[in-house]
């Protein structure tokens, strides 16, 4: 099944980036969102970020108004999904939205269209037994900055079919990205390694055991991870990561997932790390 145009539902940091590799890779996608300041912000931001690759010489002028052009946006959900190949809802890690997302999508586009969600934890088949077409639908698990990161989890639903993961995984190798398959469990596979590792970090925090400075040191230059677990945290979003765990925490009711209390007061305090300016670092 060949994948001739798309559309993302939410144009945020993780749609436009969606948005933007579909484009560069010449496959037309509209951008859904609910305001058309949200629509233009995303759009001007996949504008800069090509802007910035053809000052680097990744492309030329040309490729940037190519790929410009297969970016369309859209304020009408309905319409924007009514004759596309794909739907990939990227909204934020909340069910009760994504549900209704998906319900709305459901009704709306061609029979034979995939509905794919890039959540990161939140299971597929749940997800799929939303809508009447659990065949067609399957999880797209994108990791940020989307332009940049090769690894694409593509997330088989208890009855998504075989000619749905290959289309997706065919997509992802036109998109330059490297597919990696993963049953439908909590976490997946990035985020049930991830997670706890994040968690962890906190929790030595959390008891006085070193700073988060000494952490990610450690991490770093012991382990030689390109990046702190906390500073990661920071750049993923807390309130992200603590979503993550309590989807961990309730899927398989297993104490070792259960979120660390600092973590959850820096959520309830609004500290949420790079985006709003401060978390376990402070960002100008």
């Amino acid at each position: 099944m060949e994948i001739k145009n798309a559309a993302v539902i939410g144009g945020g940091t993780m749609g436009n980036g969606i948005a933007q590799v579909f484009a560069m890779n010449d496959i037309p996608i509209t951008i859904v969102e609910t305001e058309q300041d949200l629509a233009e912000k995303a759009v001007n931001t996949i504008e800069k970020n090509l802007d910035r690759m053809v000052e680097k010489e990744k492309i030329d002028r040309e490729q940037k108004v190519e790929s410009m052009e297969n970016v369309q946006t859209s304020l009408d959900m309905e319409d924007a999904v009514s004759d596309v190949s794909l739907v990939i809802e990227a909204v934020p890690e909340d069910f009760p939205l994504k549900k209704d997302v998906f319900r709305q999508v459901d009704e709306a586009a061609p029979e034979d269209t995939i509905l794919a969600s890039n959540t990161s934890s939140i299971s597929i088949t749940k997800l799929a037994a939303v809508t009447d077409r659990p065949d067609r639908f399957i999880g797209m698990h994108f990791f940020n900055p989307v332009p940049l990161m090769k690894l694409v989890e593509i997330i088989r639903g208890y009855e998504t079919s075989d000619e749905v993961y290959e289309a997706l995984e065919e997509v992802a190798r036109i998109l330059d990205k490297t597919p990696i398959e993963a049953q439908d469990s909590p976490g997946f596979v990035s985020n049930r390694v991830l997670m706890p590792m994040i968690n962890e970090a906190i929790f030595t925090v959390h008891e006085g055991v070193a700073t988060a400075e000494d952490v990610d040191s450690v991490m770093k230059l012991g382990m030689n991870h390109p990046m702190g677990p906390l500073q990661l945290a920071d750049f993923i979003g807390l309130d992200v990561c603590l979503d993550i765990l309590e989807v961990l925490y309730d899927g398989f009711k297993d104490p070792k997932y259960r979120p660390c209390p600092l973590l959850v007061k820096m959520v309830d305090a609004g500290k949420l790390g790079k985006k709003t300016g401060e978390g376990f670092y402070e960002y100008s």
